[in-house]
């Protein structure tokens, strides 16, 4: 009698910011969020500041500014948009002083490499209580604060999806940034990876 158990294929198991693949619409659209979250994060992960700060010679985009853009997106949607609140915290205290260059410039220069990405982690953090919320409330047919100027308010799924189209944009410029830094590459990161976050 043989043993076959040799022959038995190890099951893929997916990564844990990996979307479903039969999932309901709000799990694809959030799951789709949280690979680009982890993407963006990986891309960017393990700089010093200089690597966090590190410019192409046509742009004034770093991966540090990106962090700090992306977790500023994300308040901004969820907090403003969503909710009609003012966002304050923990902007005010980082300094950012209101101008939409903020982040790239004055906020990526002076936060150290181990503030940013505490900046970036606790957003994603913050930002998933939130999404949750508003799900637990209503499902993505929540309607948002803002309006288009004609009383016509999105719906937090427009919102998630404006989201998941910032990340996507900017995980290109991700992609060039890092490689330009120290010439990594790749879609995916090792299997061990795992953001701080998650």
């Amino acid at each position: 009698m043989s043993d076959d158990s040799t022959d038995t294929p190890t099951p893929w198991v997916p990564p844990p910011w990996e979307p479903p693949v039969d999932g309901t619409e709000a799990e694809h659209l959030t799951g789709a969020l949280v690979r680009m979250r982890a993407t963006v994060r990986w891309k960017a992960d393990g700089l010093d500041e200089a690597g966090l700060r590190h410019r192409l010679p046509s742009s004034r985009l770093s991966l540090g500014g990106l962090l700090l853009h992306l977790a500023l997106g994300e308040d901004y949607y969820l907090t403003t948009k969503l909710r009609g609140e003012e966002l304050v915290e923990p902007w005010r205290s980082l300094g950012h002083d209101g101008t939409d260059e903020w982040e790239f410039e004055a906020g990526v220069e002076t936060l150290s490499a181990a503030q940013v990405y505490a900046v970036f982690d606790e957003a994603v953090v913050r930002n998933t209580r939130r999404i949750d919320a508003a799900l637990a409330e209503g499902g993505l047919d929540v309607v948002a604060h803002v309006d288009d100027g004609n009383g016509n308010h999105p719906r937090l799924r427009r919102l998630l999806v404006d989201l998941i189209e910032e990340y996507g944009r900017h995980t290109g410029h991700a992609d060039l940034l890092r490689e330009a830094v120290d010439g990594r590459v790749g879609e995916d990161p090792d299997e061990d990876w795992v953001p701080a976050w998650l």
